[in-house]
């Protein structure tokens, strides 16, 4: 399977609604919101631990190169985050990081 769907947002901060591509529309979303929803509720440490328990399998399945696009995409995730924090209100044009839909072409 190829990794198409890694930088695809598939739900809005805040928000119940999900979003969806046609790259993921065979994925269970209630299902993984109320995984995510049930995680969020973990301490800082304990949602670090599940996400470096996690890893391991993820490399497993994936080559070196996937790898390294998976580990970017999560890095760039984290940077968009902080980066839409500290100026709220300007919308997603006024940002330098590029976001999922700027990758994708979208």
């Amino acid at each position: 399977m190829g990794l198409h769907f890694l930088c695809t947002d598939q739900w809005e901060l805040g928000s119940d609604a999900m979003t969806t591509s046609k790259e993921t529309e065979w994925m269970n979303h209630p299902r993984l919101r109320k995984l995510v929803t049930a995680i969020n509720e973990l301490t800082l440490a304990e949602r670090i631990t599940l996400v470096k328990g996690l890893v391991p399998a993820i490399a497993d399945e994936l080559s070196d190169t996937e790898y390294e696009r998976f580990v970017d995409a999560i890095r760039l995730k984290g940077e968009r985050f902080h980066e839409a924090q500290s100026h709220p209100g300007e919308g997603r044009a006024e940002r330098k990081i590029p976001g999922e839909r700027d990758l994708e072409g979208r």
